[in-house]
């Protein structure tokens, strides 16, 4: 698999990512050992960055990831967790803390599930509204420099707090949500990462399931299931996203291939500084998006792409309005 750099501070890294945060959370139940052969075909695959959170499962993702990678060179592969969520023994969000205490005592818990003395990419799942970016940084900075963390990142950030943290210590990546349907990050952020030569590892490039080309208005989600609240699988509103999806899906077969793997070529294809991050769950799901590693998106096929879906054709946000004032990107 070709490779990808995260930016001028972050290592070289697949030029697709493994997202494993449904294998432990937010889209219902899932299986663990077939959690754990993901992940091995996965790496068996090319792919060497594996994106989690240590309140992914509340810690469950970190040890599936140590489970999946005992086999395995700790070397080859890339870690990116994010931190600082806080949550109730039900699962439910209590807010956010990035205190440089409470990092350091994140970092910890951190290492000892995944069982490695370092983290390769460190970022705040959100930004603190309590807390000074600069505050958060410079703490991720003197674990650097102790040597439990490599590089750098950040999450769902605006323009000013992407400035002012980069000028405490650079940053390597910005993991923001990208996709055909989302792409909000195209008005400034993503302007403002190339200037600062900050990479874009994209997480939602399939809308969480809306672009894989298998979602039917009869489904059904479990309550835990994010999609059960979130705006565009709404009724109001999932049929005329469905409906793009078919637009995607009759460009797909012209050349041949599937909706999911159309829609995270049109990703990688935006620039080499984007890293689409696929959630599969299970082998046929990876199987099925790995194809995009192998699709070669010309001007022709992306002006197709952009006449069926063009920016802001979605019905619905990507969140409800209680969780996007937890985004600073959409400030």
């Amino acid at each position: 698999m070709e490779t990808r750099q995260l930016g001028k501070a972050g290592p070289v890294v697949s030029a697709l990512g493994l997202g494993c945060l449904g294998m432990s959370d937010n889209y219902g139940p899932a299986d663990e050992a077939e959690s754990v052969a993901t992940i091995h075909a996965a790496l068996d695959a090319g792919i060497t960055l594996l994106d989690t959170g240590d309140v992914y499962g509340m810690g469950h993702n970190e040890l599936l990831i140590h489970e999946a990678l005992r086999s395995h060179n700790r070397d080859d592969v890339k870690i990116s967790v994010k931190t600082g969520g806080l949550r109730k023994p039900d699962g439910h969000w209590s807010g956010f803390d990035c205190r440089p205490e409470a990092l350091w005592n994140f970092l910890s818990y951190t290492l000892k599930r995944l069982r490695t003395d370092y983290v390769d990419v460190y970022r705040p799942a959100r930004v603190d509204p309590n807390v000074p970016i600069e505050e958060t940084v410079g703490a991720m900075a003197e674990m650097v420099q102790a040597g439990y963390v490599r590089a750098i990142g950040l999450s769902e950030v605006g323009v000013e707090t992407l400035r002012r943290a980069h000028a405490v210590h650079p940053i390597a990546d910005l993991q923001i949500e990208y996709s055909v349907i989302s792409r909000g990050i195209e008005r400034s952020i993503l302007g403002a990462c190339r200037e600062l030569g900050v990479a874009i590892t994209a997480y939602g490039v399939l809308s969480r399931g809306l672009l894989s080309g298998h979602w039917t208005p009869q489904r059904r989600t479990t309550e835990r299931d994010f999609r059960s609240r979130a705006p565009r699988f709404q009724p109001e509103n999932l049929p005329k996203n469905l409906e793009l999806v078919e637009r995607l899906r009759r460009l797909a077969e012209k050349r041949e291939t599937t909706v999911a793997a159309l829609a995270i070529a049109w990703v990688a294809a935006q620039g080499p500084d984007i890293i689409p991050v696929i959630g599969a769950r299970t082998r046929a799901q990876l199987a099925e998006s790995l194809a995009a590693a192998d699709l070669k998106l010309g001007p022709g096929d992306l002006a197709a792409i952009e006449r069926a879906v063009p920016a802001d054709s979605a019905a619905g946000g990507r969140y409800a309005d209680w969780q996007i004032a937890f985004l600073d990107s959409e400030r």
